[in-house]
């Protein structure tokens, strides 16, 4: 992990992926970050599979030691392109999945808006983070992916799992491995 300039004055932190040591737990609410490495993407109904193997005692079609999933369902590439549009989708809908998976050695969530109690009880429990990535940006986050292959579910299209490489990936710490929770955050100043 390393920090990096930016125009806003405060640096970002390069994050190589996967996630190693206790990188995730070093990172705060409301850091700026750059991804570098493999992620995987994953929707609700790769999510749905993915607890049910668990559940059967049977081997994941991907290691999620160290790992980040992106939940996004990203649009058919253009030609000579990586990949279409690649915008997150509402992480509300991975909740019921996504403790079994953090539990199952899943270090990071990429996707945009809050999450549950059970989700960030997961996440301080086994020192995983949670990123947000900017909605209605996915035309400029699929700049940052360099290679999307389907790796699992391929029957499911968009909502496929693919491995993605991606370089300087942008993203902001949304949750924290203490349960700092940045929409929480962001709301305080107009409680009063």
């Amino acid at each position: 992990m390393s920090a990096s300039g930016s125009h806003s004055g405060r640096p970002a932190i390069r994050l190589s992926l996967p996630i190693v040591g206790d990188d995730a737990r070093s990172l705060r609410a409301g850091d700026r970050v750059l991804l570098s490495g493999v992620l995987y993407t994953g929707r609700d109904v790769a999510h749905r599979r993915l607890v049910e193997l668990l559940d059967r005692g049977g081997a994941l079609p991907v290691d999620l030691s160290g790992q980040v999933i992106y939940y996004v369902g990203p649009c058919p590439a253009a030609p000579g392109r990586v990949i279409g549009s690649a915008g997150p989708t509402t992480s509300g809908r991975m909740d019921a999945y996504a403790p079994r998976l953090l539990d199952a050695g899943l270090r990071g969530m990429i996707g945009k808006g809050p999450r549950s109690r059970s989700v960030v009880e997961a996440m301080t429990r086994n020192g995983a983070v949670y990123f947000a990535a900017i909605g209605g940006a996915g035309a400029l986050l699929a700049g940052a992916i360099k290679e999307a292959e389907v790796v699992a579910f391929a029957e499911l299209g968009p909502e496929a799992i693919y491995r993605l490489r991606v370089e300087d990936f942008p993203v902001t710490v949304a949750v924290d491995s203490t349960g700092a929770d940045l929409y929480a955050i962001g709301r305080e100043p107009y409680r009063r």
